[in-house]
């Protein structure tokens, strides 16, 4: 069961730049399972990479999210595929942090192809993944709410203004 919320490119151009983040990646041999495509389970891999580049990005690995006594883990994974990729693809794997509700936060995803033959920025989507974050003190494993900083600094605490506003 999908969740419902908006995948990462409905709400791509409205968020702010620390609500999202993206990286580029080539399909290396490494990728691939038996099949000559890339393994199902990559594509989670990848997820989890942009996520922590994002959280690193803005000061908020793991590391400073300890000392801040919240950290989020996994409590759902969501991936909807449509198309494989295969050796030497270009990949854009987009992230944005569309929901946060006092204990959990939602990530969306979308990871499309953005070969020299597939339009322009737009790409051919392979795969769009949505996880479900808890957060939990890094010492009990007890949920907790995420501290005021790392909502703010994920431009959560902050209303983006409207032209004219």
């Amino acid at each position: 069961m999908k969740l419902s919320i908006p995948d990462a490119d409905t709400l791509w151009d409205s968020l702010l730049p620390t609500r999202r983040h993206q990286q580029m990646l080539t399909v290396g041999p490494e990728h691939l399972d038996e099949m000559d495509h890339v393994n199902n389970t990559v594509y989670l891999v990848w997820c989890e990479g942009v996520a922590r580049a994002h959280a690193e990005r803005l000061g908020m690995g793991t590391e400073a999210l300890r000392a801040l006594g919240a950290v989020p883990v996994a409590r759902q994974h969501v991936i909807n595929y449509h198309r494989p990729a295969l050796l030497g693809d270009r990949v854009r794997v987009r992230t944005a942090l569309t929901v946060h509700a006092g204990l959990r936060s939602v990530r969306a995803y979308t990871i499309d192809r953005l070969n020299s033959s597939d339009p322009a920025d737009l790409g051919v989507r392979l795969a769009e993944c949505q996880t479900e974050w808890v957060w939990v003190d890094p010492v009990t494993g007890r949920p907790r709410r995420a501290p005021a900083e790392v909502i703010d600094r994920f431009g959560f605490g902050v209303q983006k203004q409207l032209p004219g506003s």
